[in-house]
């Protein structure tokens, strides 16, 4: 018969070790030195084996009755239930190790070599600043999507819509990694999309280029450090990214030959970039090499000068310059993209300059130092027609471009 609460409380220590059964293969093991605990016994592939289930102080009978039934559901699979719980506890042991920290540090490592260093850091600094200290010592598994939701809800509170799409983007990959490399099964992340804010799709503003020069003349005679303006006309001179610019160390520029040689792993393609430097453009580095030429890099940070100076230093001085919502860092690109098209220089020049990958990569390669000296003169006519530009010019007065270039 099957046993009862009162049976199990009043079992009695005997000379020797006993067991009573409930029924099924579930038993109650009774040691002679004293202490009660649950056992499953069970035949499996022609032998006798069983189980131990816990002690009486942690597992009831009604609980020692599901695991017993839990088991006899594995044995007439064919498995041992011994072994599958070995297996479970091996996994939950490998599961509380793996952090969203640990994964996101692997996934990062994993990843980091296709990126520019620039890219990499801004995403372990995004990791660090809003992620790790709320779920980073959490294992990947156990965090729920509202965890995850008061997470970037902390984000969306500041408003930084933007900054949390790409944040929700990237703990979403280190999902998509756990679960390619069998650390997890599920992304709780995908369920708490609705319940947040988006931002508005748009694309960078720019301005059209007779709006440059008075755009120059606005941010050079705003309050502000020289450095960065030096750095915002060198953008407009350029065309090179951001990122690209704030991390130049001097030993990347040849003055004499009016040459920028970005590195390979600062670039977002991987690809090292040669940049050709208009007169204009050398003039305004010179002028740079007063204020930071005693550093390693060219744009050193002010409170740390082994650091590139702030990602948001060339965007504040446009707005203080009252270009707020009208011109961003990026925007330059557009405006020279625009017109050097509309002035008919040839797209691969252009392309190169900006440095968008050939899908060709063997002809990128070679294209590279092809299309030098016709990017030379396409930026050296460039830097020349904004000088002649005036400000708030109403209407451009480009040339009108030759097909032939």
């Amino acid at each position: 018969m099957p046993l009862t609460v009162l049976q199990v409380k009043n079992s009695a220590p005997r000379e020797k070790d006993y067991g009573l059964a409930d029924g099924g293969g579930l038993f109650l093991w009774v040691r002679a030195a004293g202490g009660k605990s649950w056992r499953f016994r069970f035949r499996l592939d022609g032998k006798q084996s069983h189980i131990s289930l816990g002690t009486i102080e942690k597992v009831t009978l009604a609980q020692a009755r599901q695991s017993a039934s839990d088991a006899r559901q594995l044995v007439a699979q064919g498995r041992h239930p011994g072994l599958e719980r070995k297996v479970a506890r091996a996994q939950a042991s490998i599961s509380r190790a793996n952090t969203f920290k640990s994964l996101a540090l692997e996934w990062h490592q994993h990843k980091s070599a296709r990126w520019s260093v620039g890219y990499a850091n801004d995403v372990m600094e995004a990791f660090e600043l809003d992620i790790f200290g709320q779920v980073g010592s959490l294992p990947l598994i156990d965090i729920k999507p509202m965890q995850w939701l008061q997470v970037f809800r902390r984000i969306e509170s500041r408003g930084a819509l933007e900054k949390l799409r790409k944040v929700r983007q990237r703990c979403q990959e280190v999902y998509r990694f756990a679960i390619a490399t069998g650390r997890a099964e599920y992304n709780p992340i995908a369920d708490v999309a609705g319940a947040l804010l988006t931002p508005k799709s748009r694309h960078y503003p720019f301005l059209a280029i007779a709006e440059i020069p008075e755009l120059i003349q606005g941010f050079q005679s705003c309050p502000g450090h020289d450095m960065v303006k030096v750095a915002t006309r060198l953008l407009i001179l350029t065309g090179v990214r951001t990122a690209e610019l704030r991390g130049a160390s001097w030993s990347e520029f040849d003055l004499d030959n009016g040459l920028w040689m970005i590195p390979a792993g600062r670039m977002k393609m991987r690809r090292a970039h040669l940049v050709p430097l208009a007169k204009q453009a050398v003039d305004a580095l010179r002028e740079l090499q007063g204020i930071s030429g005693g550093y390693t890099l060219a744009f050193p940070g002010r409170n740390d000068p082994a650091k590139p100076m702030s990602e948001a230093a060339i965007n504040q001085l446009l707005k203080r310059s009252g270009y707020d919502g009208r011109a961003t860092g990026h925007g330059f690109r557009h405006t020279m993209s625009t017109t050097l098209h509309e002035q008919g220089y040839r797209s691969e020049w252009v392309e190169t300059q900006l440095a968008h990958l050939d899908k060709n990569s063997i002809r990128g390669t070679y294209n590279h130092a092809l299309y030098l000296e016709g990017r030379r003169e396409m930026l050296q006519w460039y830097a020349d027609h904004l000088d002649g530009l005036p400000c708030g010019a109403g209407e451009s007065s480009i040339v009108e471009g030759k097909s032939a270039r």
